[in-house]
């Protein structure tokens, strides 16, 4: 363990220190979170970014560990591990260095080396390889056997070219060699399929293509490993083969006599048979592999920007999920967010009910005392903006539209159905749309993200890594912004750090039956939620007007004490402390300092007795699309507002309020050159674009935010 704490801090540039105390409070299941938050003397304030990596970093170099030792086991049970092979094995610092090592000795299947040992050829082969001045064909005249299938001198040398060229393609340094020359100058070839001309609609742009691959973007990459997945793409990567060659000959040829040529005649078979499609697939693998990491990288970011959207905050809002034909779905919403009616209007064809329809809208707003109208942007969505902006309120009622992307999900889930069993999924429906207006974080929690559309290839990453990702960045947006345990839903408790769903539903259920918390060690009351869990969690809960006023606060639990000594000092309540900035810029932090309590933690206890439970969220600002309904009311040139509803590695796609979100590609982002789309844009930010082209038959809008 020693060794890998030592690696991880060389690779990841921290102290030896850092890493260490990062693993022991992981190991004690400490959250990333809560770490971060909470243990900044200890991690000398890492921050969760750099947590994640070490413990990313822990769990790959314990598996590499665990290969080692499961290599070495096997070799030392088949009696083939020499002190050679133990100090190669031990000085191998990845995954791939330890398989090339063990290939050689790995259990095989029957293969043409195979045969040719079983006829006796192996002494000949050794003879070959070591390309002394005799001939092949006069040293193989020992070796023919016809009743072992060796019936002539040529058929001898054959076997044991076939005995050289799987020789050749275990050699771990010809392995390393050609895995460098098939990532530095390896093309990556796409072709269609035979026979899948019908599919190729959807591939088009890489029926017949070629690039480097160390040119390939990330998105390129998985396009056309998605192809190759469907059957209509078959994917290749070679470097150009006379360099392959080359690095074989030189490794392996050492002369130009008969035994010689012989050995290069293995080479060229041992690439184009062994070699080459190994490293292809290998190489593949490896490719998809940092296309996955950028993906899902791009996807992170995405939720994050996502969760973090500026809050409506506490208001009555009637919610409407757009429709034609069915009409249009409606749910008003208190302050809470709870739901206190339903209804439908069909103000659209065919049935056109406005006059009805306005009188609802009126009748609902005067009785609810709806504050803001919040209607979702799918079908029929920019008719219904334009129908309840026409209408005569008798005061100000902001109409603002929301991004209902998964909200059909939601309103079948079994989420859904348990917070209103009575209520059918149209309902769910606009009530979602109703809530991610009014907290973003609290009602997306309860959607899978990748249904969201906020991916890039999201189906076809590797889950596991993604689902990690994906859960790392909700519990960190939790954390960051603090859960209120009394009105929390089950599903926002879950990615509360230390709990997950069994004490979300725990404390749900506590709440249910005793009513609302009234202090943070009440929680120690709930069933299975013990001291190690409250420590993990108690300060990314709040409790508003509780008995403490502190429970409203991030201030954890363990640094009561600080704050009431600060407050005994200066001869008032920790209320009243908390309630005068005069008082509190009379304290002293470093009079509070001990060894175990740094100056981070003080100056982070500081900032929430001045500011507590702050939410980090910026203010809502309502947003307006231009007068643009649909695509065909669009013509180049046109400058409109829009939002940004998806980052990726090649762009940024944005909404500009007719049912198809346009592409601003990575070249039209700024009036300078952009390597990352993320530098300029995130994520449901308020843009301004100029329509470029747009292409009624495929429905593209290409989009432009230079300003020049």
């Amino acid at each position: 363990m020693t060794s890998i704490i030592a690696r991880i801090a060389l690779d990841c540039a921290f102290k030896e220190w850092q890493v260490q105390a990062v693993s022991e409070l992981l190991d004690q299941g400490a959250t990333i979170p809560f770490i971060a938050r909470y243990r900044k003397e200890a991690t000398g304030s890492l921050d969760e970014v750099a947590i994640a990596k070490i413990r990313d970093r822990l769990v790959q170099l314990m598996r590499l560990e665990e290969r080692r030792v499961s290599i070495i086991g096997s070799l030392t049970k088949r009696s083939l591990l020499t002190p050679d092979l133990m100090e190669k094995l031990q000085a191998a610092k990845t995954l791939t260095a330890i398989e090339d090592i063990y290939l050689p000795y790995r259990p095989k299947r029957r293969t043409r080396a195979t045969v040719a040992r079983e006829h006796g050829l192996e002494p000949l082969a050794s003879i070959i390889f070591a390309q002394g001045n005799t001939d092949p064909l006069d040293d193989a005249a020992s070796f023919i056997d016809p009743q072992k299938g060796v019936p002539s001198a040529n058929d001898a040398v054959a076997g044991a070219r076939d005995i050289i060229a799987e020789w050749i393609s275990e050699d771990a340094l010809a392995r390393s060699k050609m895995r460098e020359l098939f990532e530095a100058e390896g093309i990556i070839k796409s072709r269609i399929v035979a026979g899948q001309d019908a599919g190729a609609s959807k591939y088009r742009d890489y029926v017949d293509w070629s690039e480097p691959l160390s040119q390939a973007p990330s998105h390129r990459v998985l396009a056309m490993q998605r192809g190759a997945k469907d059957g209509i793409l078959s994917l290749h990567i070679s470097p150009p083969e006379e360099e392959a060659l080359a690095v074989l000959d030189d490794l392996f040829v050492l002369g130009s006599g008969p035994s010689s040529h012989q050995v290069k005649l293995s080479a060229s078979d041992s690439y184009h048979r062994l070699l080459a499609p190994s490293m292809e697939t290998e190489i593949l693998a490896f490719a998809k592999a940092r296309a996955d990491e950028k993906a899902i990288a791009v996807f992170a970011d995405n939720l994050r920007q996502l969760l973090l959207e500026a809050p409506l905050g506490e208001k009555n809002i009637l919610a409407v999920d757009p429709g034609f034909r069915t009409g249009c779905k409606i749910a008003v919403l208190d302050n809470l967010g709870r739901l206190v009616h339903s209804d439908v209007i069909y103000p659209h064809e065919p049935q056109k009910n406005v006059l009805e329809a306005e009188e609802i809208i009126l009748d609902i707003c005067e009785r609810f005392g709806v504050e803001v109208i919040a209607v979702g942007n799918g079908t029929a969505g920019r008719e219904t903006e334009k129908f309840l902006r026409k209408l005569n309120f008798p005061r100000e009622i902001p109409v603002v539209a929301v991004n209902e992307a998964g909200a059909s999900v939601y309103s079948a889930s079994q989420t859904a159905r348990d917070e209103f069993p009575d209520q059918d999924a149209t309902v769910r429906g606009a009530v979602s749309i109703g809530r991610r207006l009014m907290d973003p974080l609290a009602e997306l929690v309860k959607i899978d993200p990748q249904a969201i559309g906020i991916g890039q290839y999201q189906h076809d990453v590797d889950q596991p890594s993604l689902r990690r990702k994906l859960d790392d960045v909700v519990m960190s947006c939790v954390g960051l912004i603090g859960v209120d345990v009394n009105t929390a839903s089950r599903e926002l408790l879950t990615y509360v750090a230390g709990l997950g769903p069994k004490l979300a539903e725990a404390i749900v259920k506590y709440r249910n039956e005793h009513g609302l918390f009234k202090s943070r060690k009440d929680l120690l009351k709930v069933p299975r939620l013990g001291p190690r869990a409250f420590e993990q969690a108690a300060g990314f809960l709040r409790i508003r007007e509780g008995d403490n006023p502190l429970d409203a606060s991030a201030v954890h639990p363990e640094s009561y004490g600080i704050v009431e000594k600060m407050a005994e000092d200066l001869g008032v309540s920790v209320r009243e402390l908390m309630q005068s900035e005069s008082l509190l810029k009379r304290v002293d932090l470093k009079h509070y300092a001990t060894d175990k309590v740094g100056m981070p933690t003080l100056v982070d206890i500081m900032e929430e007795l001045i500011r507590p439970g702050r939410d980090p969220r910026k203010e809502f600002e309502a947003f307006r699309f231009g007068d643009v309904e649909k695509i065909e009311d669009l013509k180049v040139g046109m400058k409109l507002p829009g939002i940004v509803t998806n980052v990726t590695a090649f762009g940024a796609f944005v909404d500009i309020g007719v049912h198809q979100d346009g592409l601003v590609h990575i070249s039209q982002l700024a009036d300078r050159f952009v390597r990352n789309p993320s530098d300029v844009v995130r994520a449901r930010q308020k843009v301004t674009v100029t329509v470029m082209d747009v292409d009624l038959e495929r429905k593209r809008i290409s989009l432009s935010m230079k300003k020049i």
